[in-house]
Parts: structure tokens; C-alpha cells; sequence
């Protein structure tokens, strides 16, 4: 693990504001890759993207823009008719991604945000948003996830179709910038299991929260929708574990979380001294390079995992979320 200065995950993820800020000040050149009003779209994507991808359709179908599904790549239902489909993958190289786009390609409108301009995407999609600028040299992904879902809040913003108490891009990279360099509580450093939890278009934010924290840190982690969380979930919950909660925390679940002894962490929500949900991710983020580097492990590196999952005929290493 290296000795010294930030590790590269460290340094994307303090990037992400400016990131964010560049997404909704480009969102003109990538409008043609993006939903239209009215469209039933589905979003696709692999691991961290398809939880992005729930973010997305949560938000988007709640602002009225259109009916939106999200689906990991591999189980989109090709018996059911969409408008468009979106496709998000940083690396623009994910089998699953690719090979539907190909399938789709000729019977349905196709966009997709990617990093990278120079992968297979550019040419499986009928339009590609590039988001170049928030593309990543660690494995773990983080500020590629935030910024292409910064964009599509961007672009709801735009089209009068954000829902009642989100934020503005803006507003939410000003969270950011706290998020970045706030002090994490030792009660949160130090305990030994994280559930995290969300609603509506949190929910996918508690899940990549999760991921991140399994990836780079080998962390004992779960997420749920937070009214979820007392038909079971809450049993996990003890002195030295946390609760999570992204957004909103439902009446009385902070006294539940209190009678089983847990930490609940609900720094996030539409209040004025509370973040915007996506800036609170970054906060997890933060603390999974802490856990990992704290174990003697490297955040840039996680065992198991490459930048993207390419498959073959034969058996290959297992990847990293895209």
C-alpha cells in the first residue's frame, strides 16, 4: 500500500464538486444521448452504474418526466416495449452492456454515459454522452457514479422535472465540498457493521454505499429500504453498529435504532443544515478508504476486482462495478 500522500481513490473522490459543477455546465452537447419528456425509458447498468441507474428512474418518474425502470444490463426483460434505453458504464467495455445495446440496436433508441470515448460504446449506442472529465484511474468507482448522476439531475433541472426538496446540482456541490473534508465521528470509524438505508431514489445510493464500503474495504455492510429495515434487517443492530440512513429517516426509526443499542447516522435530508443524499455518499466513500487503509489494505487496488468485467469463453477474474 503506499506510504505516502492520498491514495488515487482519496483524490477522485475530493474531486467530485468540481466534477459535478463541469456535468451540469456541459449538459448542452450531451441532451441528444438523454430521455425526452414523455419517454418510457429504461436505464441499464452493472453494479455501482445500476444503482445509479435506480437513483435515476426514482427521480425521474417522481418529477413527472416519464415512466422510468432500471435494470442490472443482464436482466433487462426484452419482452417489455421502452422508448429509449440508457446505458451507464464508465468503462464503455462491460460485456453485459454492450451485448444488449447490440441486440437492441435498430428497434429502439439507445444513449449511454461512459468515460471513456475511445471504447465499444461510442459505437454500440445511437448517442454517447462523454463524460471524460470525472473518469477514474482506481478500480473502485466514485466520482464517475456521482457526476453521471449529477448530470441527469442536471438535465430534470433543466426540464422543470426535479422533485418537490431535491436540491440543485449546485446546491448539492456545495454540500459536497463539506462532504469532503468534514471529520467522520469515531463512533462511525470505529464501528464494526453498516446498514445503510434509503428512500425513493436514496435507495440506491444506501446500495452503492454498501458496495463501496464491501470494495474497497472488506466491510461488513447491507442496505434496505429504510421501512425495511424493522421486518428483519434491525436484528443485526447492536452497540458499535450503525444505521445509515440516506435522506428522510421514517417516524420512530431513530428510537428503534436507539433500543437495540446501534449508531444511527442521518446527516443527509432536505433540511438547511442537512446534505444533499448524493454529497452524503461521498462521505461513505471517505470512509471506506479509511477502513481499508486502517487494515493495512490498498483503496487503489481491492483484491478481486478489475476496472471492468469483459467476459470470454473461458472463466475470468471476477471485476469491479461499472
Amino acid at each position: 500500500m503506499p506510504t505516502s500522500g492520498p491514495s488515487r481513490t482519496a483524490v477522485e473522490i475530493a474531486s467530485q464538486p468540481a466534477c459535478w459543477r463541469k456535468a451540469a455546465e456541459t449538459l448542452p452537447q450531451h441532451r441528444t444521448a438523454l430521455p425526452s419528456r414523455g419517454e418510457r425509458v429504461a436505464v441499464v447498468g452493472c453494479g455501482t452504474s445500476w444503482f445509479i441507474a435506480q437513483a435515476y428512474a426514482q427521480l425521474r418518474e417522481s418529477g413527472g418526466h416519464g415512466e422510468t425502470d432500471a435494470f442490472p444490463a443482464s436482466e433487462f426483460p426484452r419482452g417489455r416495449r421502452y422508448d429509449r434505453v440508457l446505458a451507464i458504464t464508465r468503462s464503455g467495455t462491460t460485456t453485459e452492456v454492450l451485448d444488449l445495446l447490440g441486440e437492441l440496436a435498430g428497434s429502439v433508441p439507445t444513449g449511454a454515459l461512459t468515460a471513456d470515448p475511445a471504447t465499444p460504446v461510442m459505437r454500440a449506442a445511437d448517442a454517447v454522452a462523454v463524460l471524460d472529465f470525472a473518469d477514474e484511474e482506481s478500480v473502485v468507482q466514485t466520482r464517475f457514479a456521482t457526476t453521471a448522476l449529477a448530470l441527469l439531475r442536471a438535465h430534470l433541472e433543466a426540464e422543470d422535472a426535479l422533485p418537490a426538496g431535491i436540491r440543485t446540482v449546485e446546491e448539492a456541490a456545495g454540500d459536497a465540498e463539506r462532504a469532503v473534508s468534514a471529520p467522520l465521528a469515531a463512533d462511525i470509524t470505529d464501528a464494526e457493521q453498516f446498514t445503510f438505508l434509503g428512500t425513493g431514489w436514496t435507495y440506491g445510493l444506501a446500495l452503492e454505499a454498501g458496495l463501496k464500503m464491501r470494495e474497497a474495504a472488506g466491510a461488513w455492510t447491507e442496505a434496505y429500504p429504510a421501512m425495511e429495515y424493522r421486518h428483519g434487517p434491525i436484528s443485526i443492530t447492536a452497540p458499535g453498529r450503525v444505521a445509515w440512513a440516506f435522506g428522510a429517516v421514517p417516524a420512530g426509526l431513530a428510537d428503534d435504532v436507539a433500543r437495540v443499542g446501534g449508531t444511527l447516522v442521518a446527516e443527509s435530508g432536505t433540511g438547511a443544515d442537512q446534505l444533499d443524499p448524493m454529497a452524503d455518499l461521498i462521505r461513505a466513500q471517505r470512509l471506506a478508504v479509511l477502513l481499508a487503509e486502517a487494515q493495512g489494505q490498498d483503496p487503489d487496488r481491492p483484491r478481486n476486482l478489475t476496472r471492468s468485467v469483459v467476459l470470454t469463453a473461458t472463466p475470468v477474474t471476477v471485476g469491479e462495478n461499472d
